[in-house]
């Protein structure tokens, strides 16, 4: 996914449709999160508004496992992301108030790290696995001084060591 301008402008009066699969395995060493990636498949199309701008209209989908925020077991993540990338062809320098405007590459269009690019800012802040219940938790569910506690169980009245001393002053005092 990757073009000269020449062959950009040879395009400007038949158009270019874009259908094509992209691997973009490399994104699990960019973001460790990432525990599998299948590769992204990338439609659209270019326009041409000017003789210097093309436009890009892009949809990609593909499918990411993630680990599930609570329990870190994986977890399936679909996306399906429509973007708009624009490419100045005249080698001006794009103005930096459009985020969606690029720059060529030495002379070249090339989407690959746009796509990637958007494929990260699609990763969820937190993502959590549905019907965990009968599959055995990856977290650790006790440490040193902690451990996980479950609603099913009763909470016991256990005295905090710090505080044995304290429990015993107010023993005496409901004596006398």
């Amino acid at each position: 996914m990757r073009w000269s301008v020449q062959q950009l402008l040879a395009k400007r009066q038949t158009g270019l449709q874009i259908d094509k699969d992209v691997q973009v395995t490399d994104l699990k060493q960019r973001d460790s999160n990432i525990r599998d990636i299948s590769p992204a498949h990338v439609t659209g199309e270019a326009t041409f508004q000017e003789k210097e701008v093309v436009t890009f209209h892009l949809r990609i989908t593909g499918e990411m496992t993630l680990p599930c925020s609570r329990t870190l077991l994986d977890v399936r993540f679909p996306f399906d992301i429509e973007t708009v990338e624009r490419f100045r062809l005249d080698g001006l320098p794009a103005d930096e108030a459009d985020i969606h405007m690029h720059e060529l590459d030495q002379g070249y269009v090339d989407l690959i790290p746009y796509v990637k690019e958007n494929i990260l800012l699609e990763i969820p802040m937190q993502i959590f696995a549905e019907n965990v219940e009968g599959k055995d938790p990856i977290a650790p569910q006790e440490g040193n001084g902690w451990k996980v506690v479950h609603h099913e169980e009763e909470e016991k009245d256990t005295l905090d060591p710090r505080m044995a001393e304290l429990a015993k002053f107010f023993d005496k005092s409901n004596e006398t």
